[in-house]
């Protein structure tokens, strides 16, 4: 196999792998606690961003004291509140109607842009917004938009819309870190911090409990999200950032709801209605239209 080739491959594998995070989750919410379940899955990922720190840079990387807020912030919300809202969503919502709605987060981060940041949107970006709006509100709805007016938003999609607001915000802290980290070490540092938030809750929240009762299945699932969907998959996407550069590398994230509701319907039976299919077609254009990049100029 040449290299370019390996190359792809893992970035194919890296998007099927988080697309399978929706799965798994699903699978784990069923028997523990979302505390329990979001502290264990980043005690084996920072188990395993330890070691691969250690044999990828010799040392664990080193933590400066002015990067330690912000690297908090970043184990706060992509850590901490992401996954204790994945996890709860995940109770009622299907995975890949979930996965789906959390595809809107470059939607968000565009709005963001534009009210705090001054960027100008223009026709074709703010029609990408309009899109996947529309397409997050059948998926919300079941494909009947009115019924949110009528009966409000689930409890459980309310955690998977604030699982979008809190990755927007990990994603727009995280750029300010990286400028002066690695990824990985960025990675490693925001998981440990943000395994360490979540202990206190977890002890709080039945933790020895959800130990004693997991089965072989739960101990599966959580070795996945921790080990394969976070270190396997992030040694394999950086490697296709170098290789290919983040452009190029970053068309593949559009993969990973593609592969949530495909082994949604294949592990766990999940159905693919119309309302899904339509939603799901209006989030990706909205989000392909939003993340486009004006035709440059002569």
């Amino acid at each position: 196999m040449s290299s370019r080739v390996r190359v792809y491959a893992e970035l194919v594998g890296s998007v099927a792998l988080w697309g399978g995070t929706w799965v798994s989750g699903r699978m784990l919410a069923q028997d523990m606690g979302p505390f329990s379940a979001a502290f264990l899955r980043f005690l084996a990922a920072s188990a395993f961003l330890f070691f691969l720190s250690c044999r990828t840079e010799g040392r664990l990387p080193r933590l400066h004291l002015r990067d330690l807020p912000q690297l908090t912030l970043l184990g706060l919300f992509g850590v901490s509140l992401y996954n204790y809202m994945f996890f709860s969503g995940l109770k009622t919502v299907p995975a890949g109607r979930a996965a789906l709605m959390i595809a809107c987060t470059p939607t968000v981060m565009a709005v963001y842009a534009a009210l705090f940041r001054g960027e100008r949107l223009g026709l074709v970006r703010f029609s990408g917004i309009l899109l996947s709006l529309c397409g997050a509100a059948v998926l919300l709805s079941h494909g009947d938009p009115l019924h949110l007016f009528t009966s409000g938003v689930r409890p459980g999609d309310l955690f998977i819309v604030g699982c979008v607001f809190s990755w927007a915000a990990y994603s727009l802290l995280g750029g300010t870190v990286m400028a002066r980290m690695t990824p990985l070490s960025a990675v490693t540092w925001s998981c440990i911090l943000g395994m360490v938030l979540l202990l206190p809750a977890s002890l709080s929240q039945g933790l020895a409990a959800d130990v004693a009762r997991a089965n072989l299945t739960d101990w599966g699932n959580l070795l996945f999200l921790g080990v394969a969907a976070t270190g396997v998959a992030f040694t394999w996407y950086y490697r296709g950032i170098r290789e290919l550069g983040a452009s190029r590398a970053g068309v593949f994230i559009n993969l990973v709801p593609v592969f949530a509701v495909f082994l949604g319907w294949a592990i766990l039976d999940e159905p693919i209605g119309l309302s899904l299919v339509t939603g799901a077609v209006l989030v990706l254009c909205g989000v392909w239209l939003t993340n486009r990049k004006p035709a440059a100029g002569r």
